[in-house]
């Protein structure tokens, strides 16, 4: 029996609901279309390991409210990122490694909008549902970055070299439908059935012994772990270099002129 991790004190921009050994997480912040600021990420990823270490749970959801799913990080804060002085990792540096090595299934159910980190952590998750009304774009070009999340990786692997190579340096957007044609996505359901199917899977999952669970994850998991996160730290240091050059920064005043 693992230890169970205590449950986490949540912001308020995430829902936690469980049932059935299921972990309903919703990314609730629609004032600002979902986006993960430094609260978000860390709270999602308290959560995540908070669900790895409890018996009881065998798998987790992750949706979001209204019509989007995330709109990816949250340009203000990334203009001004949030200090700390606790010495732990925070944001999305804190958050990769808890999703790299969450051993337990993952289901997303993209509701709407996909941005950026909304869209490339779906490679992570073991099935994704998406709604009729989902939308997916990763726009690291028109923001003088890079990929992120492994995406530079994973999202060639899931979707094709490339369809991925499209979405990418054209920062276009993928319908639901199309998403669903290039593999980044299972199944699209109408609206109001996403998060009921998404469930229903979800505790089919759960009724499995947890040591098959875990034990099946983590060797899904194993062929690809150190190339995700060679990936992943290769894209950091670009992405580190590439902040603050003369096209990020003509991005970020222009978004932040409204």
């Amino acid at each position: 029996m693992r230890p169970v991790t205590p449950s986490p004190s949540l912001p308020p921009t995430l829902r936690r609901e469980t049932v059935d050994g299921v972990v309903l997480l919703t990314i609730d912040r629609p004032d600002a279309l979902g986006a993960f600021h430094d609260d978000l990420w860390d709270g999602i990823g308290a959560a995540l390991t908070q669900a790895r270490g409890d018996d009881d749970v065998r798998c987790v959801v992750l949706t979001g409210t209204g019509r989007t799913f995330t709109a990816g990080q949250d340009l203000a804060e990334m203009a001004a990122p949030r200090q700390h002085d606790d010495g732990r990792d925070h944001g999305y540096r804190g958050f990769m490694p808890v999703l790299e090595e969450f051993d337990k299934p993952l289901v997303a159910a993209v509701n709407g909008m996909a941005v950026g980190i909304g869209t490339t952590l779906l490679p992570f998750c073991d099935v994704v549902l998406a709604s009729t009304e989902a939308r997916f774009k990763v726009p690291f070009m028109p923001l003088g970055v890079t990929t992120e999340a492994a995406g530079s990786l994973l999202l060639p692997e899931r979707m094709g070299w490339q369809r991925a190579a499209r979405m990418v340096f054209t920062a276009s957007w993928l319908s639901a439908a199309e998403a669903q044609e290039a593999g980044l996505v299972l199944e699209v359901v109408e609206p109001d059935a996403l998060v009921p199917s998404a469930l229903e899977l979800a505790r089919t999952i759960a009724a499995m012994p947890l040591d098959s669970l875990v034990t099946t994850k983590r060797l899904m998991m194993a062929a690809r772990g150190d190339a995700v996160r060679a990936a992943r730290q290769r894209e950091d240091a670009e992405f580190a270099r590439m902040v603050g050059s003369a096209a990020n920064a003509a991005a970020l005043a222009s978004f932040s002129k409204g």
